[in-house]
């Protein structure tokens, strides 16, 4: 044997399975064959031996995973990393690992105690020498990258791992000779498949199924053109073969039962360094603050989920938390991403929950000239429906108009500087819009547990209700209702035709005729069907009293359409006597302004159908200013774009039979908002039913 290549190895003196950090450890406690253990690892040993150096660490007692030497730190030429465990099961493996790398003459680099990194079980260098894969997601945080990059000077690529079976780096992922790339795909996060794919060729790429995963065939020990693991299929056998690499198989059965194999039993002590490769890591890490009731409103587990799901990592570098029970608290966080653009993304969600960056920081935001109208610089800012103040010249300044999905712009005016948020269609040429995240802040509403939790009729918190819950709400929704009419408030509706199907018509109508309803929004069908309703007592044919479809009825609709179209308007054939009843008669025999929005598969349609897109959503927009509660009822589309154009602050029901519709709208994060899954029909006979129980001590009669 000639090879230069060395490998550190442990024997098994010590291996049991003794205890469970690992989804393979489970049902494995103390069922790991000592006799055939050592004899799989004496197998492997002398495989090795006839390709390379094997040098050997005394196994100590007390610590059974010592065994898997891979875990024991990263080297690259007379330079270590000594790994950090995440388990404490395993942590007393470090001063074994040290001292032996000490003795053998490595420079010997230690993290921060509190981060966790586990050697070249988490690392994997690239066999050519140009960059080290670096894993993360359940032992080695992200936040160790930059240190390896210094360290070891070396590009470091982040791979964040997702499926709890495949822990570390190396049971999925095992970069081969001449580029090759041996991998578990699903193993990993989409931008982390980006990766890979940008990094290694179409043709060097050999991804493998379950089938091969499972059994750890990426667990596998590269010595040039050979490769040595547990076991592969046949036709992942092939694939390697013809690719030009012989295959090793020797059982390791006894050690998967732990969650190693081959690779995990090694650690490779003489990676060769590249004198033209150099420290790079893509690596980004901001600290953002928040403040109010973290944690009994859940934000700052929101946050840090967000950081997690979203392919990052976080560090708490403060908690302060409120002494008394109307105390707010306060946290700074360390928010780490692979790269820009995870980060950017990160920072966007952070924002939407109220984090903000330290002061000091950022003096301005950054500010980007639109050069072709209706079309903003990339990059732009995308706002919520919170209120949000943006930095310009070091001050705070609060974005007017604020709605979901618009820019903002930013414009000096002779009374000091204006921020509004301007939808994509309405930007002009020298226009200056924010881009990026940086100063800029959303605004949250306190309140204190108190305000919470004795408010008699607070507003329920943002979620769904379900069918037993429906006239809790129903009671709690009229309570509003009442109490928003005497004091001059605004209701808008914003109603489907399912409304007048299921028997609801006459129930809105009386909404709207007792000052319930400040104005109506909907599309062609709903006042097709309304006016059909009071016409001809059907609504698309069906006879609305007795159930049963009328003869020629599918033409009704057409039939009134006609008609009011012969009149001009709705509110002309109010006047003629024409229509004497229903949601739009009471709309305009009371004042209470209506938009129809029409759409592509409109019969007609109406003379007072908008059929003109832009100009709908402007008079939606219009309508919806100052609103005070906005009820959606059975209509998605018509919801979801009220939805948008809403500002926090407002309240919102949703009313849908369709619980996937409820939710949708739900999720947009207002706590002011409910969801009701229900028939409308019967959640409308409901509230005017608990309206007309209510009395009220500001009405006046």
């Amino acid at each position: 044997m000639t090879s230069s290549i060395r490998f550190l190895m442990c024997a098994p003196d010590h291996y049991d399975v003794d205890y469970v950090i690992n989804p393979w450890m489970e049902g494995n406690l103390h069922k790991s064959s000592r006799d055939r253990a050592v004899e799989q690892w004496q197998q492997l040993f002398h495989t090795l031996k006839d390709h390379a150096i094997v040098d050997l660490v005394k196994p100590e007692k007390g610590v059974p995973d010592m065994v898997f030497t891979a875990n024991a730190g990263l080297v690259l030429g007379d330079t270590a990393v000594l790994s950090r465990f995440f388990h404490k099961e395993r942590q007393g493996e470090e001063p074994f690992f040290k001292a032996w790398l000490e003795a053998h003459g490595f420079t010997v680099h230690e993290l921060p105690k509190d981060l966790p990194f586990e050697g070249a079980g988490d690392a994997l260098f690239d066999r050519e020498g140009r960059w080290l894969w670096a894993g993360y997601g359940f032992r080695s945080e992200l936040d160790s990258h930059p240190y390896l990059a210094r360290w070891l000077d070396i590009e470091v690529l982040s791979l964040r791992l997702m499926d709890e079976r495949f822990y570390h780096l190396d049971t999925c992922f095992c970069p081969l000779t001449d580029g090759y790339l041996l991998y578990y795909a699903p193993a990993f996060d989409a931008y982390s498949n980006r990766l890979i794919e940008m990094r290694v060729p179409e043709a060097k790429r050999i991804a493998i199924g379950e089938e091969d995963a499972v059994t750890f065939a990426c667990n596998a020990v590269n010595i040039d053109r050979t490769i040595v693991l547990n076991k592969a299929s046949d036709k992942l056998k092939q694939r390697l073969e013809s690719a030009g690499f012989q295959v090793i198989e020797t059982p390791l059965t006894e050690f998967l039962k732990a969650g190693g194999a081959a690779k995990c039993l090694t650690l490779r002590v003489t990676e060769p360094v590249q004198v033209d490769v150099h420290a790079s890591a893509s690596v980004e890490s901001r600290v953002v603050r928040m403040d109010g009731h973290l944690l009994d409103a859940g934000l700052i587990n929101q946050a840090l989920d967000l950081i997690v799901d979203g392919g990052g990592s976080f560090q708490v570098l403060n908690f302060n938390l409120g002494e008394q029970r109307q105390s707010t608290s306060s946290a700074e966080v360390k928010v780490t991403a692979p790269s820009h653009e995870v980060m950017e993304t990160l920072m966007t969600q952070l924002i939407d929950l109220g984090a903000l960056p330290p002061p000091q920081d950022v003096c301005d935001s950054i500010l980007e000239t639109v050069t072709q109208a209706g079309v903003s610089p990339d990059d732009f800012y995308v706002t919520t429906i919170y209120p949000t103040e943006v930095r310009v010249q070091c001050d705070w300044v609060k974005v007017r108009g604020q709605r979901m999905d618009a820019a903002i712009v930013v414009r000096e005016t002779p009374s000091g500087l204006d921020a509004y948020c301007s939808l994509l269609r309405d930007l002009q040429v020298g226009d200056r819009v924010i881009v990026g995240v940086e100063g800029i802040r959303t605004i949250r509403k306190t309140e204190s547990r108190e305000q919470r939790n004795t408010q008699e009729f607070s507003f329920m918190g943002a979620g769904v209700s379900s069918e037993r819950r429906v006239e809790l709400v129903v009671e709690q929704i009229a309570w509003e209702l009442r109490q928003i009419r005497d004091q001059g408030g605004k209701v808008v509706v914003s109603a489907g035709p399912v409304v007048i199907h299921t028997g609801g018509g006459e129930h809105l109508a009386h909404l709207v005729r007792e000052g319930y309803v400040q104005a109506l929004l909907g599309g062609n069908a709903i006042a097709v069907h309304d006016i059909e309703q009071s016409m001809m007592g059907t609504s698309l044919g069906v006879d609305m009293k007795r159930g049963v479809s009328v003869r020629g009825g599918h033409r009704h609709h057409l039939k009134v359409i006609n008609t009011i179209r012969r009149y001009g308007s709705i509110a002309k054939a109010v006047e003629q006597g024409v229509v004497t009843s229903g949601i739009l008669y009471e709309c305009v025999q009371h004042n209470v302004p209506f938009s129809l929005a029409g759409s592509i598969r409109d019969d007609g349609p109406l003379p007072d159908t908008q059929m003109d897109l832009i100009k709908a959503q402007e008079d939606y927009a219009r309508l919806i200013q100052g609103a005070d509660l906005i009820l959606m009822l059975s209509s998605m589309l018509h919801s979801i774009g009220v939805g948008n154009m809403t500002p926090a602050g407002v309240k919102m029901v949703c009313v849908d039979i369709n619980p996937a519709v409820v939710t949708k709208l739900s999720d947009r994060g207002s706590v002011e908002s409910v969801g009701v899954v229900t028939d409308v029909g019967l959640f409308l006979s409901l509230l005017v039913q608990q309206l007309d129980k209510l009395t009220s001590p500001y009405h006046v009669a």
